[in-house]
């Protein structure tokens, strides 16, 4: 199943996609708790924030109170925040708008070159309090262990290329924290490396899929055993976080991910017949028999790798700093609440999982073979 982790990886190059709405629902007390802990309100400037995770960000940092400068092409959601500073231009040599202006600190959730991110960083660090670098978990190089912050990272044998493939991209990312790092003391310095970012708004539609096709009933294909692991983070859930480093000054990695072992395959057929009121005939199918078929954990069968190339990523050092991850069942019930808004072009065509003539067909196929 190593053709999933690379799409799996692949997947998590894409570039930026519709807005999103919603913000992590917690208690009223944790809530004031919380806010008694807060500084003053930050100057913060975002590297993008008009695609998938970054509309989560500043409204999550607006909210507390912050103020928001974005920077970025201007080519996609530019109408978003109008409301807000948006300093126009690239990643690729075009850092002028960022000369001499500053702010208490920085969050980089577009960087996927190590030259853009040393260039953006190298510049902004004498002008910033902290910069936050959103990673991934594909830069670990070994799934066959539990991977911890400190596990070992992939590296790439050539570090002036810039192409971002499904082959390259986690070595890329982890270059990129590297590079960040070279220009900022520890202290001053955060990574947050998730797995799936899942939730409204997510133009991947890879968790997406199992709901959105679990609505239209009848015999259904699910991979695997229903006890195999899976693991999400909400794209809510990762903005909380993500403005909690920034007001309490949370240095170091953390693993964006819900605990392993906590949500299976199964758990998710489960969410998916419930937030749709809908019932399947899941029709369960080991790995060998959809990898003969053609079928590939991670990019056919989104956020599934099978026993053998499962996520198994480490939660505990995000948990113990307060990271909270809302139940899975709550993700994809407000996941298709805004499916449901988006035009019937779009929900026609979603862009990930099995199309529908390929899953009648393996589906014909187990029957076959099982008689």
């Amino acid at each position: 199943m190593k053709n999933g982790r690379r799409e799996f990886i692949k997947a998590g190059a894409l570039g930026a996609a519709v807005a999103a709405t919603g913000l992590p629902a917690i208690s009223s007390a944790g809530e004031k708790q919380r806010q008694q802990k807060l500084r003053k309100p930050l100057d913060i400037l975002i590297l993008g924030g008009t695609g998938f995770i970054g509309p989560h960000m500043v409204r999550e940092a607006l909210r507390r109170g912050h103020s928001v400068t974005l920077f970025n092409r201007g080519r996609s959601n530019n109408t978003l925040f109008p409301d807000l500073e948006t300093i126009k231009g690239d990643r690729d040599n075009g850092l002028d708008g960022l000369k001499g202006r500053k702010w208490d600190a920085v969050i980089d959730n577009s960087g996927y070159v190590p030259r853009h991110v040393q260039d953006s960083a190298r510049l902004l660090a004498p002008n910033v309090g902290r910069y936050l670098y959103i990673s991934t978990v594909s830069v670990y190089v070994d799934y066959s262990i539990t991977n911890y912050e400190d596990s070992p990272l992939a590296t790439i044998a050539d570090e002036t290329v810039e192409e971002v493939t499904g082959e390259t991209y986690g070595a890329l990312k982890a270059l990129c924290e590297k590079r960040a790092a070279a220009e900022f003391d520890a202290d001053r310095f955060t990574i947050l490396r998730p797995t799936y970012i899942c939730g409204p708004g997510d133009h991947t539609d890879r968790f997406s899929y199992w709901p959105i096709r679990t609505r239209k009933g009848g015999e259904m294909l699910w991979p695997g055993t229903p006890s195999d692991p899976v693991q999400i983070v909400d794209v809510r859930d990762l903005a909380y976080f993500t403005i909690d480093c920034l007001d309490h000054s949370i240095n170091g990695t953390y693993n964006m991910v819900n605990p392993a072992g906590n949500y299976t395959i199964g758990k998710l057929l489960e969410d998916s017949q419930a937030v749709t009121a809908t019932e399947v005939d899941a029709i369960w199918m080991d790995e060998e028999f959809l990898t003969a078929n053609g079928l590939v954990g991670g990019r056919d069968l989104p956020v599934w790798h099978g026993a053998t190339d499962a996520l198994d990523v480490s939660a505990g050092r995000a948990l113990a700093a307060g990271f909270q991850h809302r139940p899975e069942r709550e993700t994809a019930r407000d996941l298709m609440t805004w499916w449901d808004t988006l035009p019937e072009e779009r929900r026609e065509k979603p862009k990930a999982g099995v199309a529908a003539d390929k899953e009648a067909e393996v589906i014909a196929a187990w029957k076959a073979r099982s008689t």
